[in-house]
């Protein structure tokens, strides 16, 4: 709505002083153009919007100019619980209300505590996603979030690694863990967890549905991540391990890998060590371990032992096979 990009545009010379045009279109996320025209009905309405000239130039208000036209929409306080978190936001389809809340905020701060915290928003930054990996793309999640927050159930079209299925559910909540958005929902008389990224479709059942009564989405996430984590690593490797691997092994497996270098022995004439590591299931193991390389020993159990030797044979005769030494033409290096 206009009135809301006008009050925005107010806010913004309010919090930050002199602005360009161009800076405030791309603020505002609308044209230069539409700068000027929304500048012009500010003055109309009686606020004291200066135009400098020149280099150095741009819009301003009149020195000691402050509106108290703050009050936030309910949209608006709601996410504000989102603040620092701009791309899960904006992924939420609140990135706009986010950033109106965040105005009018800032502009009901007294000056100290206003400049205190564009220090803090310059020098903190949280980045949710995981190092090297892109965030899922997610195309229902606006419409899940709406869902969520509306009390509405839904019809997934959902893919398993078993295959396509479709479910009717009742979104409790939205988490976001390692970058990865996962949906909380009642299905079948059962909170279940769905990865956002996995559902092809979602349609309104049409249906409004009651929140079960004491559901708590952080205490729910936290003992389903533990028994997640219980059910997955059930078996115990035996390692013996470098000083190398002794680094990579809180990088690789996280607080297992710091248990693990907890119980390690007393270092060897090489500094290697052995340690036990909770792991999956034997196929995922070996798939696990072989990333430490030659960094790391499997000791026990035998079977995981003579899994991984199977799995490095596999790899030493498909390195060492002949059939490209001679055939293959030669690189050209840039």
């Amino acid at each position: 709505m206009r009135a809301d990009r006008l009050l925005s545009l107010l806010l913004l010379l309010q919090n930050r002083g002199r602005m360009t045009a161009p800076e405030l279109a791309a603020e505002l996320e609308v044209s230069v153009r539409t700068v000027y025209r929304d500048v012009e009905a500010l003055g109309a309405a009686g606020v004291p919007v200066c135009a400098d000239r020149g280099p150095e130039g741009g819009y301003r208000l009149v020195e000691g100019y402050r509106t108290r036209l703050t009050g936030l929409t309910d949209a608006e306080a709601g996410s504000l619980f989102l603040a620092g978190m701009p791309g899960p936001a904006r992924d939420l389809g609140l990135g706009a209300v986010l950033a109106s809340a965040q105005l009018k905020v800032q502009a009901a701060l007294p000056a100290e505590l206003s400049a205190q915290a564009r220090r803090v928003q310059e020098r903190f930054h949280l980045d949710a996603p995981a190092w090297f990996r892109e965030a899922d793309p997610v195309p229902c999640l606006e419409a899940v979030a709406s869902a969520v927050w509306e009390r509405r159930a839904l019809r997934l079209h959902y893919r398993r690694w078993r295959g396509e299925v479709h479910r009717e559910v009742r979104p409790l909540g939205l988490v976001l863990k390692g970058g990865i958005w996962y949906l909380v929902a009642l299905a079948e008389e059962a909170v279940r967890t769905y990865r956002v990224s996995r559902v092809l479709e979602v349609e309104e059942t049409g249906d409004v549905f009651e929140r079960p009564a004491g559901f708590d989405l952080a205490a729910y996430w936290a003992e389903s991540s533990r028994r997640l984590e219980a059910a997955l690593r059930q078996d115990t490797a035996l390692l013996r391990i470098s000083p190398r691997a002794r680094q990579l092994l809180p990088m690789q497996f996280g607080a297992a890998g710091v248990r693990a270098l907890g119980s390690a022995g007393p270092p060897d004439g090489d500094g290697w060590v052995e340690v036990e590591l909770t792991v999956e299931s034997e196929a995922v193991a070996v798939g696990d371990l072989l990333r430490l390389g030659p960094e790391a020993e499997v000791l026990g159990p035998p079977g995981l032992r003579q899994a991984v030797a199977r799995a490095v044979a596999a790899l030493a005769d498909r390195y060492l096979a002949d059939r490209y030494q001679e055939s293959s033409a030669p690189i050209d290096r840039l």
